[in-house]
């Protein structure tokens, strides 16, 4: 919850900026959007303000941008042709011991400030909520003291009212002394509570209106909207912008209101109405009660619903059109940048590892990892046991270079596009600078030579919407392709992590995807290292090199052992020497010294 807290507040310094572009927008298509859509862009915002809670990160097209950095960062780097080293098998024997200790995976790596931010956030909500719930019962002490509306003249207004809005269902209206303005109130069985001295002081013209008013906020729910904004302030008590903001919201709600009522008034008793607020601006005071709804507001507020009466002209066709339009843009680019907003979209590059159900050992490899940064995953199926090097490293995604070739291999082979029995594709003469490449491939030998153009090909004959399908279907990573298929999977937009690499594996291993048995056997043989009677190991290496050196450095497999198996997954990262060669120098090591390995 700590590491929560601080993304959350990174998010509010977001919607901060996005909420002055909704007031930015809101002031420069003014003149083109009516006063109910000005009040309905407050539910954008309202939606805007629970995405930091969504449990998922949203997709929108701000992604694009990221693609379009990727892209860049593809064409300066000389990442396409870079050639896979030989591995060596056998590790050295002067490796330290292990040293294991098993550890809770919710490992407290979080800053102390984390913690206090969130007990301070906590304690303001439950303020804030106390509030809101002395308000309600005030609230509920007026209603138990209000009365049946008695008098006969303002009950045949009312029904007179109702029916001119075609409203069928039974709203109670009631009186009380304890009120200064009238209010809805309810969502499930809403009523009107009249005060005593507006009963008894205002003409019937100036009731007419303030029934009609109270109606329209019946007509458009006005009340649930109220319950919104009031559950929407609670964890936002501290962000005063959003605070403006919902109030903004409220202001709206009532020029929306007085609006609809225009909408059904003779062009002649405009100025009427106006006029009913005006005598009654200094007699109707702001409700407190944050739930309810009604006619009064505050002197800044009356303003603007004066200075909206007298303005108001009833809009054409053309000018409807005009409005719906900017609305929509104003939607579209508030809703795109929604994804921006997610408090796990700020951690995105972490995969959100579910632990509750598995057993896991955290596990000390520091003296392999001289100089890098890195983790290794191990899982033992048989004993359905996690073993892990440094869970923050093993959930994080990075780009997965020639290992994705693994998976690469099996779409073609799921599409037919090469088979078990003929994967044979003609080398075009193009000449490479690895000697191994420049020649005809099959998926062994591709694979072996780790040849880019073989699997680049693949892809070609794929394409794009293919290769999403199956990314997708199989669940590789951020699953995210970009339009560049010669090198998505190389230190471009597609990202996995040590953890998801093994999980992976495992499925592929067991064959969860549902493909052909005979196409995972044959993936299965391309990326076999060594094999004996007792024992096998498949692997691929992969390495990610930019600006001229190895930055990132992969080594994923599984090893057979008699009737068990094991699946690994090493990742090591620095500015030079994070080659897949040294990732998988690093691997043996370590499945050695814990005997899963010979020396």
């Amino acid at each position: 919850m700590a590491d929560f807290m601080i993304r959350f507040l990174i998010s509010n310094l977001v919607l901060s900026s996005i909420i002055g572009l909704l007031f930015f927008c809101k002031r420069i298509l003014k003149i083109y959007l009516t006063s109910r859509m000005q009040y309905h862009l407050g539910y954008v915002m309202i939606s805007l303000l629970s995405v930091p809670f969504l449990p998922l990160p949203m997709v929108g097209f701000t992604q694009i941008f990221s693609r379009i950095v990727s892209l860049t960062k593809n064409t300066s780097f000389s990442t396409k042709y870079f050639p896979e080293n030989t591995i060596g098998l056998y590790a050295s024997d002067t490796v330290k011991s292990i040293q294991d200790f098993a550890l809770s995976v919710s490992r407290e790596t979080s800053s102390p400030a984390g913690y206090i931010l969130f007990g301070i956030w906590i304690t303001g909500i439950f303020t804030v909520i106390l509030s809101v719930i002395r308000a309600e019962r005030r609230l509920n002490r007026v209603k138990c003291s209000a009365l049946p509306l008695q008098n006969k003249e303002i009950r045949l207004l009312y029904k007179n009212c109702l029916n001119e809005l075609n409203i069928t269902a039974d709203i109670p209206i009631y009186s009380t002394a304890f009120l200064r303005s009238p209010i809805l109130v309810g969502i499930f069985r809403p009523a009107i509570y009249l005060p005593s001295h507006v009963i008894s002081d205002c003409p019937a013209i100036d009731l007419r209106y303030m029934l009609l008013h109270e109606l329209q906020h019946f007509r458009h729910k006005d009340t649930l909207t109220g319950y919104l904004m009031v559950l929407a302030g609670i964890p936002y008590w501290f962000n005063p912008l959003v605070w403006y903001a919902l109030r903004e919201m409220r202001n709206d709600r009532e020029i929306a209101c007085d609006t609809s009522v225009l909408e059904i008034l003779k062009e002649k008793d405009y100025d009427s109405y106006g006029y009913a607020l005006i005598r009654f601006a200094e007699k109707l005071s702001l409700a407190s009660f944050p739930s309810s709804v009604g006619i009064s507001g505050d002197l800044r507020q009356m303003q603007r619903r004066i200075l909206n009466i007298s303005s108001y002209k009833k809009p054409s066709v053309r000018e409807k059109t005009k409005g719906c339009i900017a609305f929509c843009t104003i939607v579209i680019i508030l809703l795109g940048l929604a994804p921006l907003l997610s408090t796990y979209a700020v951690d995105r590059n972490h995969y959100k590892w579910d632990t509750s159900s598995e057993t896991i050992s955290v596990i000390d490899l520091s003296p392999y990892f001289h100089g890098y940064n890195g983790s290794f995953v191990l899982y033992d199926l048989k004993k359905d046991t996690w073993n892990i090097y440094d869970m923050e490293q093993a959930t994080l995604r990075t780009s997965p270079n020639s290992t994705y070739k693994i998976y690469d291999a099996l779409f073609g082979l799921e599409e037919r596009i090469i088979t078990p029995q003929d994967s044979f594709m003609a080398w075009d003469g193009t000449d490479f600078p690895f000697k191994a490449w420049n020649t005809d491939q099959d998926l062994y030998s591709a694979m072996h030579a780790s040849v880019n153009w073989y699997f680049q090909e693949i892809d070609s004959q794929l394409g794009e919407s293919t290769i999403k399908h199956y990314v997708r279907e199989i669940g590789y990573g951020n699953k995210e392709i970009s339009s560049d298929l010669s090198s998505y999977w190389i230190e471009s937009s597609l990202k996995i992590s040590p953890v998801e690499q093994v999980m992976l594996l495992t499925d592929l291993y067991r064959n969860h995807f549902d493909f052909s048995p005979e196409n995972i056997e044959a993936v299965k043989k391309s990326i076999c290292l060594f094999s004996s009677e007792n024992q096998n190991l498949y692997a691929k290496t992969g390495t990610g090199r930019t600006e001229g050196q190895d930055r990132n450095g992969w080594f994923i497999g599984f090893l057979e052992i008699g009737t068990d198996t094991y699946f690994f997954a090493t990742n090591i990262q620095n500015d030079t020497n994070a080659s897949g060669s040294q990732a998988a120098s690093i691997t043996m090591s370590i499945l050695h010294d814990k005997n899963l390995w010979p020396q």
